[in-house]
């Protein structure tokens, strides 16, 4: 299979680096990056991307391409770009995507699921990961922690649609990404949707990695706030949920107590957050189904003030 991977940032490089790593033994698989900044690309091809772990580190030669129209079409194409840039990605990645393309795309929040139904050509899949990773440096990740990954389709699937993606779960599962295939996809990203909403904002509020927000009974009933609005929302939406929201956030931060979440990363680095996809969408959704959310409310202006002072 011909995999690509648009969006060279911290989940972009773990999940090429994981595959590359596995095809290194399968001629018929090929893996490759792809870039829209030119000169950022042609720095990885230089350099190599770094795949970084507690215990070692590996320099990885992955292709890094910002010409799709010089690749051809692909089997499938990893969407690991921002929430926000979506739309704009799959503009600049068009060549590379034919009607049998696998799109998975790889967002945090909800915003992405809009595109259940393809703009483009290709089939649209759904992923989440728990896959813990850092972007140290351009083209250089940490691999911070392992977790579990769910992939799926929206609606239903061709038998030979269905087998692809058997192919790609068997790559995953072979560069050591615990991974599997869902049925109800989306109650898996609901679930990790109530997850970043108790976690990722706070953390970028307070500076902090996950496991700080246990130690203050003040955050962790924001936390519990945060995450119990979300799942009023998501009963009155009939999503299936299948554990304690608040139960599993605090897990997660128990066992990912030195880890720095994505949007953190993003207001450390000067960028813009995912706030809209995740805390947002949870605002924008209570007031359509008339569910008071005043705590999600307060944490999007929170983040909103944020992002404004290094705009």
């Amino acid at each position: 299979m011909k995999i690509g991977i648009i969006g060279p940032g911290a989940l972009g490089c773990l999940f090429a680096s994981r595959l590359f790593l596995a095809a290194a033994t399968a001629e018929q698989h090929e893996i490759l990056l792809i870039d829209h900044n030119a000169s950022r690309a042609d720095k990885l091809n230089r350099s190599g991307i770094i795949y970084e772990t507690k215990d070692s580190s590996q320099q990885l030669n992955i292709p890094v391409s910002n010409c799709p129209e010089d690749i051809g079409t692909l089997d499938v194409l990893f969407s690991c770009v921002k929430s926000y840039n979506i739309e704009e990605s799959l503009r600049f990645a068009s060549p590379l995507i034919g009607p049998t393309t696998l799109l998975i795309f790889l967002q945090n929040g909800i915003g992405h699921l809009n595109y259940s139904r393809s703009p483009l050509s290709g089939i649209p899949v759904f992923a989440t990961s728990s896959e813990g990773a850092t972007l140290l440096a351009p083209g250089h990740v940490k691999h911070a922690g392992h977790g579990q990954t769910y992939l799926g389709f929206y609606d239903s699937e061709t038998p030979h649609q269905k087998n692809d993606l058997k192919q790609v779960l068997s790559l995953l599962q072979k560069g050591h990404i615990t991974s599997s295939i869902s049925s109800d996809i989306r109650s898996r990203i609901w679930a990790k949707l109530f997850i970043n909403v108790g976690i990722n904002a706070l953390t970028a509020i307070h500076n902090r990695s996950n496991g700080f927000l246990l130690t203050s009974p003040d955050i962790l009933t924001q936390l519990k706030q945060l995450v119990l609005e979300a799942t009023r929302v998501a009963e009155a939406m009939g999503i299936t949920i299948n554990e304690d929201p608040v139960r599993a956030t605090i897990s997660v931060c128990e066992n990912t107590a030195g880890n720095i979440s994505s949007m953190l990363q993003d207001v450390r680095a000067g960028r813009p957050t995912e706030i809209e996809a995740i805390n947002g969408a949870i605002t924008l959704l209570g007031r359509k189904h008339g569910i008071s959310t005043p705590h999600n409310d307060a944490i999007v202006t929170r983040i909103r003030s944020i992002e404004e002072q290094y705009q």
